[in-house]
């Protein structure tokens, strides 16, 4: 469980960086980091400088946290996240999540790169995460609970807020975005999955999978945050297409994406 004064530590650190008080997190999965571009007058903090802060070495992730105005909100986007499969403790890879707490964020907006399980989605396509099944055996609260951070037993039935759920699907239209919905199954990695494992995946109900997201979405929701989860559907999962996967397809249908991504999550912003 995380040190409260680790916590405090590290939020007054990043307090002293910036006047702006920021009231939206975002956490930016792989090839979705563009977004940070877009914020006004941004503080730009590497992790490495950041005390108690984990470094990633994923990937598509430029591992800084970057503060400022974004579509007229002062938000807090991780541009870059820590991953389970590199090696971290869940205790790592969601303590960005209680240093946003701690600044007085309520509401923070979760994105990933991941693989469709459902045979009726496309690569391109953003889905919105309404519900996940932990797939890792493992959870980002086990061991002993602070009751300053949350309850020892939190109710996950509503991790992803409907009302922000209603206000991305209300944008996306407003948009011309076409916007999928569905459960995001989470996968330690970082071997993709096997074609079996696809199947048993999707019979278990999943239309997603990916390696992310599920540790900093149950930890927002211990620390009674809304949480909005938005998946960026790169490819389609092991076996479905009979063709291999590999990391630079999805950073590339990312990068393609953004534009919609950026426009969907300003859009969101602007009604939050």
């Amino acid at each position: 469980m995380h040190n409260i004064q680790d916590i405090l530590e590290t939020r007054d650190f990043i307090m002293n960086k910036t006047d702006d008080r920021p009231v939206i997190g975002l956490i930016l999965g792989s090839g979705l980091g563009t977004l940070a571009d877009e914020i006004k007058n941004p503080v730009k903090i590497p992790y490495s400088e950041i005390p108690h802060f984990a470094k990633s070495e994923a990937i598509g992730h430029a591992n800084e946290l970057v503060i400022g105005e974004l579509n007229g909100k002062i938000v807090a986007a991780m541009k870059g996240r820590f991953h389970y499969y590199e090696g971290f403790t869940l205790d790592e890879v969601t303590f960005p999540v209680r240093v946003m707490k701690a600044l007085g964020i309520e509401n923070v907006i979760i994105t990933n790169a991941c693989g469709a399980v459902n045979t009726s989605f496309s690569p391109g396509d953003l889905m919105i995460i309404t519900d996940h099944i932990n797939l890792v055996g493992t959870n980002p609260l086990m061991g002993p609970n602070n009751d300053e951070l949350g309850t020892r037993f939190p109710d996950l039935s509503q991790v992803y807020n409907k009302e922000l759920r209603n206000i991305a699907t209300t944008v996306a239209s407003e948009q011309n975005i076409p916007l999928q919905h569905g459960v995001y199954a989470w996968w330690s990695g970082p071997a993709y999955e096997t074609p079996a494992e696809i199947r048993m995946i999707r019979t278990l109900g999943a239309d997603a999978v990916g390696m992310s997201t599920v540790p900093e979405a149950i930890v927002a929701t211990h620390g009674n945050m809304k949480v909005l989860g938005i998946s960026c559907l790169t490819n389609m999962a092991c076996g479905i297409l009979d063709q291999p996967l590999n990391h630079d397809e999805v950073i590339e249908v990312a990068s393609k994406v953004k534009t919609k991504f950026v426009g969907l999550i300003k859009g969101v912003l602007e009604k939050i």
